[in-house]
């Protein structure tokens, strides 16, 4: 079996090939940063988009967890040669099975079936750690600026009882209590987009297997 990050590039090529550019000055990762201050009003939960860094890491998950012997994934590579031919898409799957089985690979579609089943499973388990670690990323950062943020509240409630002793440092927490609203606005942002851009780019990984596996059912019997 290759190495895995030779196979991760190559695995990356069965699936951007269709992939949509990102849309032009879109910056993968950044939000805007809406108004400064404590009563700023959340920005729109972002959109996400195909990701080529999501696309590299999904690729090599795929590709540490490919097994040896022929599978889906050596199936879906001839599958793609035969994209240029001009074929049906029908006599494109029976060219690509019959390739598939000459290769060596079992004469049984469940085998197709089974291991593709098994790379949405191992797709769906990084998925499912990859949204941990953005929600702990986003209890951990942005947590710690709202800790900060409710206690200079407090302050700046102690310090008007002292206003004429004490207007520098109000003024000061006032200043800091803007800018911790930018940056949750823009810390949030950013975790936010990387979550959609996962899940875009989660959702054309798996929604090409599926629909290949729909295709296998549909004509390979």
């Amino acid at each position: 079996m290759p190495e895995p990050d030779n196979l991760g590039h190559k695995i990356l090529s069965f699936f951007i090939k269709d992939a949509e550019p990102p849309r032009p000055g879109a910056v993968p990762g950044n939000a805007p940063t809406l108004g400064a201050g404590p009563a700023s009003s959340p920005p729109p939960p972002p959109t996400g988009q195909h990701d080529s860094k999501f696309a590299e890491h999904l690729a090599n998950v795929l590709a540490k967890n490919n097994p040896a012997g022929p599978d889906y994934f050596e199936f879906r590579e001839t599958l793609r040669s035969l994209s240029s031919l001009g074929l049906s898409e029908e006599k494109q799957f029976q060219a690509a099975w019959a390739s598939f089985k000459a290769m060596g690979g079992a004469a049984n579609v469940g085998t197709l079936t089974s291991t593709g089943q098994h790379y949405l499973t191992v797709l769906g388990a990084d998925r499912d750690a990859f949204a941990k670690s953005v929600d702990d990323a986003i209890g951990e950062r942005v947590g710690g600026l709202q800790k900060e943020q409710q206690q200079l509240q407090a302050d700046n409630e102690a310090l008007a009882r002292q206003l004429a002793e004490i207007q520098q440092k109000q003024a000061a927490n006032n200043t800091r209590l803007a800018a911790i609203g930018g940056e949750i606005t823009e810390q949030s942002g950013r975790l936010q987009q990387n979550r959609q851009n996962y899940e875009a780019t989660y959702a054309h990984f798996t929604q090409q297997i599926k629909d290949d596996l729909a295709k296998i059912t549909q004509y390979l019997r």
